[in-house]
């Protein structure tokens, strides 16, 4: 079996989103010092790093992340690999129907989509901006069974956006959102794909440590 891990390496210079709780890692007690165990602890965002968002995120009356169902995060999904086309012109700021259609059929048959961009090769730097789906990109997905989209930037909008219209039309589509994916090194293609969410009572969101694999 070969597998691939998809999650982003959480250190303490990972580059937080702006005003959010850095990542931060400490030893709390240490062998070298005279205790029995080296033993740490952690202070986070819970969108630090690769994560599920919960409806709750967004809505102060949707569900926290111990409801999701797990089974959306386990299953066969569909990477599609955008990165060429995005390289080709840094002014291209969607990812649109016309990018996504010619995976119809595999897209379909997973009912979870990955998509790769490669516009946030820097887990140190966070992007000034970066490129989100198209407004019709929801319905569309919902059309063809898709139950999960992820991808490898820290939102599905706008770095500046108040409204989070994608958020809400993914969740109104019934899709969940799994951002800051690692995919720099998978190519395009049907796999095997796992990102459970960490159960945290009446979170937001959660990190997952996301693989996929092959049989």
């Amino acid at each position: 079996m070969k597998l691939w891990d998809i999650s982003r390496t959480l250190s303490n210079d990972f580059a937080e989103w702006p005003g959010d709780e850095p990542f931060h890692y400490r030893l709390t007690k240490e062998i070298a010092k005279g205790a029995t165990v080296n033993l740490g602890a952690v202070t986070m965002s819970v969108h630090n790093g690769t994560h599920a968002d919960a409806r709750f995120h967004f809505d102060s009356k949707g569900a926290s992340i111990e409801k999701a169902p797990l089974e959306i995060y386990l299953g066969r999904a569909t990477v599609v690999d955008l990165a060429q086309s995005f390289s080709r012109s840094r002014e291209k700021h969607l990812i649109t129907l016309h990018d996504l259609q010619p995976h119809t059929e595999d897209i379909a048959s997973t009912s979870r989509l990955l998509v790769k961009t490669n516009r946030w090769s820097d887990s140190t730097v966070f992007p000034d901006q970066i490129p989100i789906i198209a407004a019709d990109v929801p319905t569309w997905l919902q059309k063809n069974g898709v139950k999960l989209l992820g991808a490898d930037l820290p939102s599905m909008d706008e770095i500046d956006s108040k409204s989070l219209q994608n958020h809400h039309a993914l969740a109104l589509a019934g899709i969940a959102i799994v951002e800051s994916l690692d995919l720099s090194h998978i190519a395009a293609g049907i796999y095997n794909f796992a990102a459970l969410p960490l159960k945290i009572a009446g979170a937001d969101g959660a990190p997952t440590r996301a693989v996929l694999w092959r049989e």
